[in-house]
């Protein structure tokens, strides 16, 4: 069946050139998985409402701003509230000599009859400083320790140290989540670069395919995948698509060692057909979606890409990339992960078939 232009038709006859050169667009997701769009905060007001907004935001969500900081940032952080948590209270001590008179006493060991020192040796901002850190640290006192005949003393004393603790149980909590984030596993996996159309068992396919970069296996790998597609009367119409794996068919991959190929059928009826095999014009984007299990600990990560028209290569198919050699060990070939080449038979000295693909003998 013959298709129109910059078109491919179901007898696998194509160009390997991307369809249609259109008016460069917005990605909605870059390649490495962030969100590029940025809405407005607000439709009408100042840039200064704008921003006022953004930080009320942010501290409304302030455990979910620090865990998602840098680390640059959350170091930072950390070195600053502490060192403004030791300062604010350093204020206060010292206040309270002010006020309590301790600062007028010349001699903290023989003080005037009916005085009572709150915390001895506080005579300058700088020893209140020093008390301030000891009691946070619980370094232990020497000759600054506050006394028991100053209530004030006591209850700011105890005040310092539940704010103390509080403050070290976030921080801490902050460290750990951010270590152990399933975020940072996902950066383990990468996807092609492009995606390619072309014959698979007999049918044309989209096939796009990802590794894993550490010797770590994940479990109960799923591919989903969300198209964007400027429609009339609305911006962008969302349509599902699914990927399936060999003969597994929905069923999760529950073993993710070496580069897997993954295929969406162009029949009919799939969203991508009029897109990709009757030549329409519409801009779209292919968000690709990756969920995994850490096989220690069980907990979920997720990778996501996207590919525009100009990312997706007709009429083509990946290089395989796990062969064997001579000595008949399975070998991942990582510069062969991303290359693609036409549909003519390659030369090959064996055949591995993993995962629909021939693999060439590597040396």
């Amino acid at each position: 069946m013959t298709t129109k232009s910059n078109s491919i038709n179901l007898d696998g006859k194509a160009s390997s050139s991307p369809l249609l050169s259109s008016t460069p667009r917005q990605r909605l997701v870059t390649k490495d998985g962030h969100c590029a769009l940025r809405p407005p905060l607000c439709s009408t007001g100042s840039w200064r409402g704008a921003l006022s907004r953004a930080w009320l935001l942010a501290l409304q969500d302030l455990w979910g701003l620090l865990v998602g900081l840098r680390w640059r940032w959350v170091l930072l952080a950390f070195c600053s509230s502490f060192l403004a948590h030791w300062l604010l209270f350093a204020c206060m001590w010292y206040l309270l000599a002010h006020l309590n008179g301790d600062l007028a006493v010349q001699d903290h060991d023989a003080p005037p009859q009916g005085h009572v020192v709150c915390v001895k040796h506080i005579t300058s901002f700088t020893a209140a400083f020093s008390f301030s850190l000891e009691t946070q640290l619980t370094i232990g006192y020497g000759t600054m320790f506050p006394s028991g005949d100053c209530p004030s003393a006591i209850a700011l004393l105890a005040v310092q140290m539940l704010l103390g603790l509080m403050l070290e149980a976030f921080i801490t909590g902050a460290f750990v989540a951010k270590i152990a984030r399933p975020q940072k596993r996902a950066g383990a996996i990468q996807f092609s670069p492009h995606a390619v159309v072309g014959q698979y068992q007999g049918q044309m396919c989209l096939m796009l395919r990802a590794t894993n970069m550490l010797q770590r296996p994940l479990v109960d790998v799923k591919v989903s995948a969300v198209l964007y597609k400027e429609h009339e009367g609305q911006a962008l119409h969302q349509t599902s698509l699914d990927f399936h794996l060999d003969q597994l068919g929905q069923q999760p991959c529950p073993f993710f060692i070496f580069p897997l190929t993954f295929y969406h059928s162009l029949d009919r009826q799939s969203p991508l057909y009029p897109t990709l095999c009757e030549g329409t014009s519409n801009h779209f984007e292919l968000v690709v979606f990756l969920s995994a299990l850490q096989e220690g600990t069980g907990d979920s990560c997720q990778k996501r890409t996207s590919y525009l028209r100009q990312e997706i290569q007709f009429d083509r198919r990946f290089v395989p990339a796990l062969g064997m050699d001579s000595r008949g060990r399975y070998m991942v070939s990582t510069q062969h992960f991303d290359t693609t080449h036409s549909k003519e038979s390659l030369n090959k000295d064996c055949v591995v078939q993993i995962n629909g693909d021939g693999s060439d003998r590597m040396e």
